[in-house]
């Protein structure tokens, strides 16, 4: 019973890994170019090619998140939620959304 309790969690934490990096994604989708100028961090277009390839080998690439590529992917998604995402949000809100300070 051990092997498939360790499929079960190694699946729902790849899972969970997929989760976090298209949630990160879909958050630098919606910031402004500016934020990330004004907050001194990459270009918005970096951190979308970063995490979108992190994402997607997470999903398709071999190894899923467990292998090289998709560790340093994981390494990269904790950077911008930790690092990036908090400096971003405080020099605006959202892209398209004039005024709004979330």
């Amino acid at each position: 019973m051990l092997v498939s309790d360790l499929n079960i969690g190694t699946f729902l934490l790849g899972w969970f890994l997929l989760g976090l990096a298209v949630f990160a994604f879909a958050d630098a989708v919606t910031r402004s170019d500016a934020a990330f100028r004004a907050a001194s961090k990459m270009n918005k277009m970096f951190w979308l090619l970063v995490l979108g390839i992190a994402a997607a080998w997470d999903a398709f690439g071999p190894g899923g998140p467990f292998g090289f590529v998709g560790i340093a992917g994981l390494v990269a998604t904790i950077v911008y939620i930790v690092d990036v995402r908090p400096a971003v949000r405080t020099y605006g809100g959202r892209s398209g959304r004039s005024g709004s300070s979330w």
